[in-house]
């Protein structure tokens, strides 16, 4: 998976170790998921840059984003049989279905980098993750920004749009967040997620999976 030996292991077990399992809640994979990203990010950045020499900055920002966001990283680690790896608490039905195995990519190339350094860890991220995992061509053809569709679908075919919160509660000290995305007043899809931006985004995805296939499913003015 890694491609090399991995010379402190202890860096990656923690890397592994979620914040529902361990008895002791300081021992967990936030503090490396923390890193990592930072890390992911600069090494994404450098890899654009060069890749695309005449592309300008919004560009590159907004291709960057559709490679480290949540679900792409979700999606990469579990291909890569990372869920397998994850230590958490499996009574916990919601984590499964949460990004917490692309958090734990993160938390993953953070160990790299303090195990064997950044050059190590760029080549790990380079020739394992993205050579292997990621189509940077499909990406660029993708909109994976669902409340940036349905603003448009909106506005398109004149109806009023808002993302509200509509419930908040709180499963084993972790707050799962309820947003219903409202067409001209009424609700017409929710979802939830750990925080509001990623609930507001399932509810735009679940609305636009309603559109999809029932063209005048949104209420009438």
């Amino acid at each position: 998976m890694l491609g090399f030996t991995p010379h402190r292991v202890s860096f990656y077990k923690i890397a592994l170790l979620h914040r529902s399992r361990p008895d002791d809640e300081s021992e967990n994979n936030e503090r490396l998921e923390f890193l990592g990203d930072a890390i992911l990010g600069a090494i994404i950045a450098e890899y654009l840059f060069k890749k695309y020499p005449y592309q300008y900055e919004g560009y590159l920002t907004e291709l960057r984003s559709k490679i480290v966001r949540r679900e792409t990283m979700n999606n990469m680690a579990i291909r890569m049989g990372l869920n397998k790896l994850v230590q958490y608490n499996n009574s916990d039905k919601g984590l499964k279905n949460s990004h917490i195995f692309g958090n734990a990519l993160e938390a993953l190339i953070g160990a790299v980098y303090l195990d064997r350094g950044y050059e190590i860890t760029r080549k790990f991220v380079l020739q394992q993750l993205v050579k292997v995992y990621l189509d940077i061509d499909a990406l660029e053809s993708t909109d994976t920004n669902f409340k940036n569709q349905l603003l448009t679908w909106a506005q398109k075919n004149g109806h009023s749009l808002t993302f509200e919160a509509v419930d908040e509660k709180v499963e084993r000290t972790r707050k799962i967040f309820t947003v219903g995305v409202f067409v001209n007043g009424e609700i017409f899809s929710s979802g939830t997620g750990f925080n509001k931006k990623d609930a507001g985004q399932v509810a735009a995805q679940e609305a636009l999976k309603k559109i999809g296939t029932q063209p005048d499913a949104a209420p009438a003015e």
